[in-house]
């Protein structure tokens, strides 16, 4: 474990994730529709910014949120076109909490739902690279 100072932030923000997917979208967010883009973007912001409290390097607790959540990918694996959306949603998280630093969690959720009504459905067909800042989903919810 390269940073024992940054898991229990990390906990914290997996739990409140969770809590506040479920609050804004039920369970939803545990399928492959737009709240499930929610989910896995606003976690990578949320263990950021959380982390980011505790370390204030915000190179490293990008890093972190990448390696850990890459971990999570890695050891629940999903099929090809799941994983993409999962990595790419991922990747979105952390590009916002890069763009909105010094907002509120409250602002994140609201500018985080906004993108996720306009979320773009993918199938394997479509190149994630033109979707850089925008969550994207398989599903229809």
């Amino acid at each position: 474990m390269s940073r024992p100072h940054l898991v229990l932030p990390t906990i914290k923000a997996t739990k409140d994730c969770i809590a506040i997917s479920t609050q804004n979208y039920g369970k939803l967010h545990h399928k492959n529709g737009p709240a499930n883009a929610f989910r896995h973007a606003f976690w990578n912001y949320l263990i950021a910014k959380r982390c980011f409290n505790w370390h204030g390097n915000e190179e490293i607790v990008l890093a972190w949120a990448k390696k850990v959540t890459d971990w999570h990918e890695d050891s629940f694996p999903n099929q090809p076109l799941p994983r993409a959306m999962d990595l790419h949603n991922n990747e979105v998280g952390r590009l916002v909490f890069t763009q909105h630093l010094l907002k509120s969690e409250q602002e994140i959720v609201a500018l985080m739902k906004q993108m996720t009504s306009e979320s773009i459905k993918i199938d394997t067909n479509i190149d994630l690279s033109e979707y850089k800042n925008r969550m994207v989903h398989i599903l229809e919810q």
